[in-house]
């Protein structure tokens, strides 16, 4: 594989990762707008976020039999376009079923886009022997703060979720499908070295990996925490207005952003422990300091400090 080409795949690759990370946070900021638009009662209402997280498991379980057949790269070319057609569902629906039928399209299509855009970036960066994983993260935090930006706007308008919606349908899929073209994945193992050592593998990769499933599991729950409840905390809980609701995660943002800019460059050698460790910890204060709030300007810095450890 050519230096160009693989250029092009990470650039091509980091495009969809900022595409996803638009779609998902105008999602997630305007969740007081999508309940009100359905007339989704309190107590339904975490059914329908609980369902999202659990869709999307399943579309990555699915996906993983999948890309046996399919490229990962077809199965992301064609998620993609899934997934901002179902934020349009969500934005044009008037009925709760066609709010469930959305939300259940827009899981199951995250689940399938998140494990293959994954997969590809893993790939790439064995191709390139040093992390580059962080980057296509901060690429995806760019896109959330301009998504979060954009549901600002919304509220701050006054503008119908279709509305909010439509443009940024309208401008990111031709521009994510058309980005595709170039997609690419790394080298790929030897597949008969790879079966060779697969039992060996097997035998002690579990309990390599229980440590790093346990700090995914605990940074998982904080971000999801932030994502899909600050908006509507902050609204409920806070007393704030529809756009200040919006705020909190474009705060996150940014903090994650500053973190996974840099992320790269502290991924390597002994240094990686370390700074795995610092971003586990970090975080914790701005969980517990989320219920010890005294306005929504106490949320935005719970948010921040959240925010700087989640890389």
């Amino acid at each position: 594989m050519t230096d160009a080409r693989m250029r092009h795949g990470r650039a091509s690759l980091a495009l969809s990762f900022f595409v996803q990370g638009v779609t998902f946070a105008l999602l997630v900021t305007r969740i007081p707008a999508v309940q009100d638009r359905y007339g989704i009662s309190d107590g339904l209402l975490p059914v329908f976020l609980a369902a999202v997280p659990i869709l999307a498991g399943a579309g990555s379980v699915v996906t993983e039999k999948v890309v046996a057949r399919v490229r990962p790269r077809v199965v992301l070319r064609w998620a993609q376009p899934v997934v901002l057609l179902a934020l349009l569902g969500v934005g044009a629906g008037n009925e709760v079923w066609e709010a469930a039928l959305a939300l259940g399209a827009f899981g199951l299509a995250v689940g399938a886009l998140d494990a293959s855009m994954n997969m590809m970036g893993v790939s790439l960066q064995r191709a390139y022997g040093r992390s580059i994983m962080l980057g296509f993260h901060a690429a995806y935090s760019l896109g959330g703060i301009a998504g979060a930006s954009m549901a600002w706007a919304g509220a701050h308008w006054d503008l119908s979720l279709l509305a909010s919606y439509l443009p940024a349908v309208v401008v990111l899929l031709p521009v994510a499908f058309i980005g595709s073209r170039w997609y690419v994945e790394g080298k790929l193992e030897d597949e008969g070295q790879a079966a060779g050592a697969q039992g060996k593998a097997v035998a002690v990769s579990f309990k390599l990996l229980m440590p790093l499933c346990l700090v995914m599991s605990f940074a998982y729950i904080g971000d999801s925490t932030v994502s899909n409840w600050s908006a509507k905390y902050l609204q409920d809980v806070l007393g704030s207005s529809e756009q200040l609701s919006t705020v909190p995660y474009n705060v996150y943002m940014v903090t994650t952003l500053l973190g996974r800019a840099v992320g790269d460059f502290g991924c390597g050698g002994s240094a990686r422990w370390p700074w795995c460790g610092s971003g586990v910890c970090w975080p914790r204060p701005g969980s517990v300091w989320w219920p010890w709030r005294a306005g929504p300007g106490s949320g935005c810095s719970g948010s921040r400090c959240s925010g700087s450890g989640c890389v």
